[in-house]
């Protein structure tokens, strides 16, 4: 099928206003945006609807003019309504194969998936990306159970042909190991919102990844 993503995928903000709070998120977003941020993740899964538009469409606004595309987590109608450049899709979301279905060929699918099996479903279904994870131990994704490891994410990553993204507990100390693993890139919460600043988080990571 055609390439959607003529930019390479190797950095992804994944939002958490809660975790930002007291500081605002949009101003992060631009600023991220700015930076050089490949994709932002807009997961804020307490926002009612209203909400959530408000803060789909000042994200965009905020990105105006880069090259960082948005996808909202979850909820295809606000993505598709709003212009955005796609969505993400948790394993309790639409399937991957029903979405593809419904959106232009352009609009970016990416899934979250924690197994083997599950990457190579997303693949199959024609998702342009995954998110794998936790590869290591984290807070947040203790739900998901033991972290997979990166011998996990260098067989998966070995056996799908679409950028597979390391995600749980990545540290700026851990991202050569999850690229030397074969990943195509990583994506968090902390480590682009636990930091002074975003733009210069944003250049230590680059320096991970060759020039294009």
């Amino acid at each position: 099928w055609p390439q959607r993503m003529p930019h390479p995928l190797h950095l992804c903000y994944i939002t958490d206003s809660h975790a930002l709070d007291p500081q605002p998120l949009v101003p992060r977003i631009a600023e991220a945006a700015r930076a050089g941020v490949d994709l932002i993740q807009i997961r804020e899964k307490d926002l009612g609807t209203r909400g959530l538009v408000a803060l789909v469409r000042a994200a965009l606004e905020a990105v105006g003019g880069t090259e960082t595309r948005v996808v909202i987590n979850d909820r295809l109608d606000v993505a598709l309504s709003l212009g955005a450049h796609g969505v993400h899709l948790g394993v309790q979301s639409l399937p991957v194969r029903e979405v593809r279905r419904l959106v232009p060929e352009n609009f970016l699918v990416g899934a979250s998936c924690h197994s083997l099996e599950e990457a190579r479903e997303a693949e199959s279904a024609r998702a342009d990306y995954v998110l794998l994870g936790p590869i290591f131990a984290t807070p947040s994704k203790l739900k998901y159970g033991p972290p997979l490891g990166l011998e996990t994410l260098a067989s998966v990553a070995k056996r799908v042909r679409i950028p597979v993204l390391a995600l749980g507990g990545i540290t700026v100390e851990r991202v050569s190991q999850c690229l030397h693993a074969g990943a195509a890139g990583i994506a968090g919460i902390s480590i682009f919102q636990s930091c002074p600043s975003v733009a210069e988080r944003v250049r230590e990571l680059r320096r991970f990844f060759p020039a294009e």
